[in-house]
């Protein structure tokens, strides 16, 4: 018998496409995780409206503004997702940099979704980068989240041509077609 839960907390910030996929998963079968938690730092997330209407029991925009610091809005962050029992820690589209004691907090239960194949294009715009320097195949990699920007141990990854014609939004929409994929597949082999 396992005995560890399979409660997961979801860290966001846009849309909530990769939420959404992982939700989906979840219903369908495909994925064991339980969303226990949505966490979004921005009050007009579509993660948010995304979590309420699937049901999940603790959906809360935290203001980063409202704490005197990173570490202190961390700790809140890190308070609820601890009371809710959450064993791995899912950042989809979440925009902030974790702190160092956030990720103290939780070694090797939090992971991220980038859309390169690191470790190339680490950063906040890695479909430009990629772009920009010209390659013939980008992707997407789940990684663990270490204090190190995009640095954490690859979970897994999935590859991408890169067209002639491609622009930003072209290269994005089908390496976010991967994510999609991917993600709410790392998400179920963590919490087996």
């Amino acid at each position: 018998m396992r005995n560890k839960t399979n409660k997961i907390a979801v860290m966001a910030s846009g849309k909530g496409s990769n939420l959404a996929v992982i939700l989906n998963a979840i219903e369908k079968g495909e994925c064991a995780a339980d969303v226990e938690v949505v966490i979004c730092d921005k009050p007009n997330a579509g993660a948010l409206a995304i979590a309420q209407d699937a049901g999940v029991p603790h959906v809360l925009f935290m203001n980063p503004k409202e704490y005197n610091s990173r570490e202190a809005f961390d700790v809140a962050c890190a308070e609820v997702i601890q009371k809710a029992g959450c064993q791995l820690i899912v950042l989809a589209g979440y925009m902030r940099i974790l702190s160092p004691a956030f990720i103290q907090m939780f070694p090797e239960q939090i992971i991220n979704i980038h859309p390169s194949l690191l470790p190339a294009f680490k950063g906040a715009d890695a479909v430009g980068d990629a772009l920009k320097a010209g390659v013939k195949v980008s992707g997407c990699t789940v990684h663990m989240v270490s204090e190190e920007l995009d640095s954490g141990k690859i979970l897994a990854q999935a590859c991408v041509p890169v067209l002639e014609d491609d622009d930003w939004h072209s290269l994005h929409a089908r390496i976010q077609e991967q994510e999609h994929k991917l993600y709410p597949q790392v998400v179920h082999q963590l919490v087996l």
